[in-house]
């Protein structure tokens, strides 16, 4: 039961802190992803964001920095193998699955629904 608390209150705190974002500044939806990302990669790339993990686990994983932490782990696992191409390869080919769906489910969920941006 406390691994669902936990990752409960670490991605609803993430999501909040986005309908906060999105709610108290003019920042678009898209602007507000690629932070989140950023900051995931970030924090990822200097091992801040496994502490997170440990703690949130899926409530940290899923949402979008998990996203980016995930990116630059694989980049960074790709160049210690492969070198600087390890750099360009390696988070597509640790992220393949996650992008896959994103693209999927957005264009079924576009299909669906009437998408609009914010003015």
């Amino acid at each position: 039961m406390n691994d669902y608390l936990s990752s409960f209150i670490v991605g609803g705190t993430i999501c909040v802190i986005a309908q906060i974002l999105m709610d108290k500044t003019k920042l678009t939806p898209g602007r507000i992803l690629v932070v989140f990302v950023t900051l995931g990669a970030i924090l990822g790339a200097f091992n801040i964001y496994d502490k997170l993990l440990e703690i949130g686990k899926a409530g940290a994983s899923v949402p979008l920095p998990g996203f980016g932490n995930a990116l630059a782990k694989a980049a960074i696992k790709e160049v210690d193998e492969k070198g600087l191409i390890g750099a360009f390869t390696g988070g597509i080919k640790g992220t393949a699955g996650g992008i896959t769906a994103a693209v999927f489910f957005g264009y079924v969920m576009a299909l669906i629904f009437n998408p609009k941006t914010k003015s």
